[in-house]
């Protein structure tokens, strides 16, 4: 099954169909939720809320257009909703896992080193830089996609994005010296 025959099933009323475009993206979904808020029951709620909210609104939906960035803007708007209520502007640095594959313990420490420095140069940007960077590193976006799912210009997309990865840039590289100062390195 394509994804726009699940789409065409669905607003038939196919249970099974939407199940289908469920497991297709709720990996996606969840993690972008817990990207945007840092918690993980959170972010299961959102993701949850936001397939309940699509298959409510599938009637509406234009089949022939892109599935993934209507799903993704729900879901978006579901988080920023949830945020203003409870006022959560950061990702907290504490619920890091380590890789499952442990081939090389300095290898694993570095790459959670790496991870943690990302993440922390990630909750120093703003919230709109923030939102751009996940949505289109980690939920794999398109540009267009991704101005459809924010509800902005491509031309406001690539900015922010240009504009937020320049940040993102500038805190690893503080991240990096904070760390030369901290341990004495060279």
């Amino acid at each position: 099954m394509t994804e726009d025959e699940a789409v065409l099933s669905c607003q038939r009323g196919d249970k099974d169909a939407f199940r289908y475009l469920v497991d297709l993206y709720k990996d996606m979904l969840f993690g972008t939720a817990y990207l945007m808020t840092g918690d993980r029951s959170l972010a299961e709620e959102q993701m949850q809320e936001a397939f309940l909210a699509a298959w409510r609104g599938i009637q509406g939906f234009q089949t022939g257009r892109p599935f993934k960035p209507w799903l993704v803007r729900i879901l978006v708007n579901g988080v920023l909703t949830q945020q203003r209520k409870k006022a959560l502007s950061t990702v907290p640095l504490d619920d890091l896992e380590p890789s499952s594959q442990w081939t090389d313990p300095a290898e694993e420490v570095e790459t959670l080193q790496r991870r943690t420095a990302v993440r922390e140069a990630l909750s120093g940007l703003n919230e709109e830089h923030r939102q751009v960077v996940i949505l289109r590193y980690f939920a794999g976006l398109t540009v267009p996609e991704l101005a459809r799912a924010i509800g902005k210009r491509e031309g406001t997309v690539k900015s922010r994005i240009h504009r937020a990865l320049g940040r993102l840039r500038e805190q690893l590289a503080e991240h990096a010296a904070a760390e030369v100062d901290d341990y004495g390195w060279q």
